[in-house]
């Protein structure tokens, strides 16, 4: 048995900490969202620093003379940089290949076995921003029924619908034939259901969103963990990001990334043996998104006061880890994701303080770690740094 009782694990959504070598191939040379909100004067991260955020290879900042735990940088080895990639490579998935992104719109082809599967015409069909396709198409969905249809650089299709026309539980459902429809060739990453509400020109997302996923297509530490009667609790989107593979227990985020902290502060609180693994989507949804600079800083601000409190709760056989899943350069002209390298932070009372991990070759090293750590055979991609770091 493991002398470690509980890892939680915190994927900061798009904390990004400069380009990767690749970057230009994916129209994202320059980007560094950690730079970028640097230049804040909201920002305010000194549980990050402390635990040596700033001494991370190629980060600019004021470094602390012995971090309070171990720090690096992974790098992507998969080919893309979305939201469901970025997770399954720190579970241990390498996609060799990227999921199908639609620049141009859906297909004819899509579209009518949309159409025909859910009995409603589409609108819209296009890369589009979530809050401005309702607000150009909005009106017209409650006229005719039609569903909006759009999708971004990501590997997504989204469906829109106003509540009071479609309830959340019908779009669900609408989703659920959107995903059948969504494989082979097509299997976007996400099938997404946004529900809206308000008037026009007053339309508003609502927090009934949810996601549905691709099953992963290999083995993740969360199946090994399971396997060996370890618990895996997932908070926010994990669920829906892994379509509830090796998730036992699942809490939602009904609010913003302080109500995902909170609930990782009451698990913190409570008895449980295993993985705790938590998506923080605000940085990305609300913030790297929509450019806003100032909106990002103040939410790391944010996240770092509820990081101190989170340290306090850490027992003696506690580890913690903060990563990120891809970049989202805030500061950009885009307002998509960024090919970025990510950090990679690990604290806990057993672990030796101010090493340096340097570049790891892959987000998958984490799943490794994780496995090694509880004692549990790999059977994932990666290569475990636990030696490294242990007392």
């Amino acid at each position: 048995m493991s002398e470690y009782k509980r890892v939680f694990l915190i994927v900061l959504d798009s904390f990004g900490i400069g380009e990767l070598p690749d970057a230009a191939e994916y129209g994202d040379a320059g980007s560094n969202t950690l730079a970028s909100v640097c230049r804040s004067p909201k920002l305010h991260i000194p549980n990050l620093q402390a635990l040596g955020l700033y001494n991370i290879t190629g980060v600019e900042g004021p470094k602390v003379a012995l971090p309070s735990g171990a720090f690096g940088r992974m790098a992507e080895q998969s080919k893309g940089k979305d939201t469901t990639i970025g997770h399954w490579e720190i579970a241990g998935i390498i996609s060799s290949q990227p999921m199908p992104t639609y620049p141009n719109g859906f297909p004819p082809e899509v579209v009518q076995a949309l159409e025909q599967a859910t009995g409603r015409g589409v609108l819209c069909n296009l890369p589009y921003s979530g809050t401005q396709v309702i607000a150009d198409f909005g009106e017209e969905h409650l006229k005719t029924g039609k569903l909006i249809l759009y999708t971004s650089a990501d590997s997504v299709m989204q469906i829109a619908a106003h509540e009071r026309l479609i309830p959340p539980a019908e779009l669900y459902d609408i989703c659920r034939k959107a995903r059948k429809i969504m494989t082979g060739r097509h299997g976007v990453g996400r099938i997404i259901a946004r529900p809206f509400v308000g008037e026009y020109p007053h339309f508003v997302r609502t927090a009934n969103r949810h996601d549905f996923s691709l099953e992963p297509t290999g083995p993740t530490m969360m199946e090994a963990l399971v396997e060996q009667g370890y618990d895996v609790i997932g908070v926010g989107k994990i669920h829906d990001i892994f379509a509830g593979v090796g998730i036992k227990e699942s809490t939602g985020v009904n609010r913003n990334n302080a109500d995902g902290m909170e609930k990782t502060l009451a698990l913190a609180r409570r008895d449980f043996t295993g993985l705790c693994f938590v998506n923080l989507v605000d940085f990305d949804m609300v913030y790297g998104h929509r450019n806003d600079v100032d909106g990002y800083a103040q939410a790391l601000t944010e996240f770092d006061r509820q990081l101190g409190e989170l340290l306090q709760e850490l027992g003696p056989r506690d580890l913690l880890m903060i990563t990120a899943d891809h970049g989202c350069d805030p500061a950009t002209p885009s307002t998509d994701h960024s090919r970025e390298y990510v950090p990679l932070l690990v604290t806990g009372e057993g672990i030796r303080n101010g090493v340096d991990l340097g570049t790891r070759a892959t987000f998958a090293d984490i799943a490794a770690t994780v496995q090694d750590i509880f004692d549990v055979p790999i059977r994932t991609a990666g290569e475990s740094f636990w030696h490294l770091i242990r007392q």
